[in-house]
């Protein structure tokens, strides 16, 4: 073996240079994961509103980095994983923690019992829908619906005892640790629970001309009321978010109702053709 080939093999491997359109997604998936974590810091320091307003710049990250990243065409392996963990800890710690330290700490063993309920439930949760992307037997009108409630979601609407209470619309008998913990509960069911609920991703892919300019000023007004009255606003979309679910169960029943009927006429058409081709080929004997 020649001097050369010996330092061809000993020379160190050089690091492939990773494209930017793969770097950018990533950053926002990391910035979404400094709002979660940024969240807890407030909620220690008993800076409310600054925490929830860290969760809420979180989950819009999080909505923002898989589209990023399909537009620049820089989704990784590596990203999705990214992403998952990311989830966790701004939409299952983070939330969990933020109610412990405001009113389930109240509530001592039970309490805390509920904020590891709502974590864990978080974490099955994603682990769930990072299984099911890989399901190729999927219906195609099943992208329109979330297998039980979406992670973010579910950490918007667990925080709705602090959006009440900062409107002093909490009652009495809400303000009680024992009912936010069964409270707590109820939403980390919702999260690992088989209901379907929309996903949204199926709209606004195609929008019309004449529907452009009243979208984007109905976009400045969400944003305009959020940033001016972010717990009325909170409080609200949680409160029609909950509501819709029904309506989505009624919604993707009717479709799989649709689903099993098309495979049973298909089922009958097929067993009406071996009938006939039965039948011919017995007429086919009699003849011979």
């Amino acid at each position: 073996m020649t001097d050369e080939s010996e330092s061809k093999l000993r020379r160190p491997p050089r690091f492939r240079r990773v494209p930017l359109r793969m770097i950018i997604p990533n950053m926002v998936t990391l910035l979404a994961l400094c709002s979660g974590l940024t969240a807890v810091r407030m909620a220690f320091e008993g800076r409310w509103e600054f925490a929830v307003g860290a969760i809420l710049v979180a989950a819009v990250l999080d909505g923002l980095d898989g589209r990023v990243a399909r537009m620049m065409k820089g989704t990784s392996r590596f990203g999705a994983e990214l992403d998952s963990l990311s989830d966790f800890v701004n939409f299952g710690v983070t939330p969990a923690l933020m109610l412990y330290l405001w009113i389930l700490k109240e509530g001592g063993n039970l309490g805390w019992i509920a904020a590891l309920i709502f974590a864990i439930s978080a974490a099955l949760r994603l682990a769930r829908f990072n299984v099911a992307l890989d399901n190729p037997d999927k219906p195609a009108w099943a992208s329109r619906f979330f297998t039980g409630v979406p992670a973010p979601a579910g950490a918007l609407a667990v925080l709705l005892p602090l959006y009440l209470d900062f409107l002093g619309l909490f009652p009495r008998w809400f303000a009680d640790e024992a009912f936010v913990a069964l409270y707590t509960i109820a939403i980390a069911f919702l999260l690992i629970s088989r209901l379907p609920t929309y996903s949204g991703k199926t709209l606004g892919t195609r929008v019309r001309r004449d529907y452009v300019l009243p979208l984007f000023v109905f976009a400045v007004l969400i944003v305009a009321l959020t940033v001016s009255y972010p717990f009325r606003m909170l409080a609200g979309g949680t409160v029609l978010y909950l509501l819709t679910i029904p309506f989505s169960w009624h919604a993707h029943r009717k479709l799989v109702h649709a689903d099993a009927s098309q495979v049973l006429e298909g089922d009958d058409d097929d067993d009406d053709t071996d009938l006939d081709n039965i039948a011919s080929d017995r007429d086919m004997d009699h003849g011979s």
